[in-house]
C-alpha cells in the first residue's frame, strides 16, 4: 500500500472505540506500514464523545485527521456519525452503527435527538454503510462486540487481506473473548461492501 490512509473512529464512552483503534493499528503494522494513532477521550466515562484518529501508510508524520481528509469514518453511534461526517473526503466511506445513545442535553430535555440522521447522511456525496452492529453482536453472543462487528464492516471496504484482520484480532483481544470477537468480526465482514 503506497498511499496514506486516514480514519476516524467516533463514538461515546464505553463502546470500545479504543480497542477497535488498536486492532486497526495492528492491521497496519502487520502490513508493514507506518501507523500513528491519537485518542481523544473527552468525557468518555460519562458517555461523552470519544474520537480516535488513525493514519497509516509508507510514512506517517502526524495522526491528526483534518476536515475533508478522512478516507473512512467509523461511527459507533448515529449522532456521532452526523457530527464527524464533514471529516470525510469527497466519496469517502462512512460506516455507521444505527444505535442511538442520547447525550445528556437530550436526556435532560434541553435538546432534541435528530430523527432523520441516516436520511441526512444519505444526501451527502459519500459512500454510506449502515447496520445494527449491536444486534449482530448480540446474535454472536454479546452486544459489547459491536465494535468488532464495525471492524468487520470496515475490513470489507479495504483491500487489506481478511487473514491480516483476523491475526490482528487474535493479537489484541484477550483470549477469553477471542471466539466471540472473531464471530462478530465475520458477521460484519459478511455484510455487503457498500449501500
Amino acid at each position: 500500500m503506497d498511499k496514506l490512509t486516514s480514519l476516524l473512529l467516533v463514538g461515546v464512552g464505553g463502546q470500545g472505540t479504543i480497542l477497535a483503534a488498536r486492532i486497526l493499528s495492528q492491521v497496519a503494522l502487520l502490513q508493514g506500514l507506518d501507523v500513528k494513532m491519537s485518542e481523544v477521550h473527552g468525557m468518555a466515562q460519562r458517555g461523552g464523545s470519544v474520537v480516535t484518529h488513525v493514519k497509516f501508510g509508507p510514512h506517517v508524520y502526524s495522526p491528526l485527521v483534518e476536515r475533508g481528509e478522512a478516507d473512512y469514518v467509523v461511527a459507533f453511534e448515529k449522532l456521532e456519525a452526523l457530527r464527524w461526517a464533514e471529516y470525510l473526503k469527497p466519496d469517502g466511506t462512512l460506516v455507521v452503527n444505527e444505535q442511538a445513545i442520547y447525550p445528556m442535553p437530550v436526556i435532560t430535555g434541553s435538546a432534541v435527538y435528530p430523527q432523520d440522521i441516516l436520511a441526512r447522511l444519505g444526501q451527502q456525496q459519500i459512500r454510506l454503510v449502515t447496520c445494527d452492529a449491536a444486534n449482530l453482536a448480540s446474535v454472536c453472543g454479546n452486544r459489547k462486540a459491536a465494535n468488532v462487528v464495525l471492524m468487520g464492516i470496515l475490513a470489507k471496504q479495504t483491500d487489506i487481506p481478511l487473514a491480516t484482520w483476523q491475526t490482528a484480532i487474535e493479537q489484541k483481544v484477550p483470549s477469553r473473548f477471542l471466539d466471540l470477537n472473531q464471530q462478530a468480526f465475520l458477521a460484519g465482514y459478511a455484510l455487503p461492501a457498500c449501500v
